[in-house]
């Protein structure tokens, strides 16, 4: 669903990103793990069309990005760190401006609207304009609307951040929900423990390389994830 083949991208002298190379598979949740400015961010930014790159390949569902950039994006879907939404709008204004974007049908979006505002304990707030929103509404708002358009891949960007214990929980089962019917995510995340339960595959990243990658059981062996984080973190090698 996601290939990343030889990924660089600089920024002036500094190498962001250095021959970064990852698979997704449909139906797998992979965890993309590393410091702040280790080259997650603009990874993510690259995979979804914002940002270009120097180098490398990023294929959507078997289509170049560079090639296609349209389509790409009509198979994806973004949560970015900080969602930064239309706080002129109400939430619901906000999701049906999303949906036209991608051609839903009227019932589909009621449907998928109701279905995840109701587990968040939002279906009050929806008409209420964004900018009286707290940074966690903001966060289920963009979920919704990430979901909106049954993507094939959805790619987030620290998604727990600001979501209280109970809507975290609630993400984490509709990420499954959605890997368990074929699509794929691919997220960052500072929560090593949810990404040791949660996530299928991992990478980790440090200073722009890949330093560790593949199936979650085989990246942490006998260690718990965030011991293997810290012992590359510190330079010492993964056994």
């Amino acid at each position: 669903m996601l290939k990343i083949k030889n990924l660089c991208k600089s920024f002036g002298e500094k190498k962001a990103v250095d021959n970064v190379s990852i698979e997704i598979a449909n139906g797998e949740i992979y965890g993309f793990i590393g410091h702040n400015g280790a080259g997650k961010t603009t990874t993510i930014k690259a995979c979804t069309g914002i940002m270009p790159f120097d180098s490398g390949e990023i294929e959507i569902d078997g289509v170049s990005i560079k090639d296609k950039p349209i389509l790409c994006k009509s198979k994806i879907a973004y949560i970015p760190d900080n969602p930064d939404l239309y706080e002129f709008m109400t939430g619901n204004q906000y999701i049906n401006f999303v949906a036209d974007i991608f051609s839903v049908p009227t019932e589909t979006r009621k449907k998928i609207t109701k279905k995840i505002a109701d587990v968040f304990e939002l279906s009050q707030d929806l008409d209420k304009s964004i900018s009286s929103y707290s940074h966690g509404m903001k966060q289920k708002l963009a979920v919704i609307s990430a979901w909106i358009h049954s993507p094939k891949l959805i790619i987030m960007d620290e998604p727990f951040v600001g979501l209280d214990p109970k809507a975290s929980h609630s993400l984490k089962l509709m990420m499954r929900e959605f890997c368990d019917n074929g699509g794929s995510i691919f997220f960052s995340t500072h929560v090593l423990e949810v990404a040791e339960k949660l996530c299928d595959k991992v990478a980790i990243i440090k200073n722009g390389q890949i330093v560790a990658s593949g199936k979650m059981q085989d990246v942490k062996g006998d260690k718990s994830l965030e011991k293997v984080f810290l012992d590359l973190e510190d330079g010492e090698k993964n056994v």
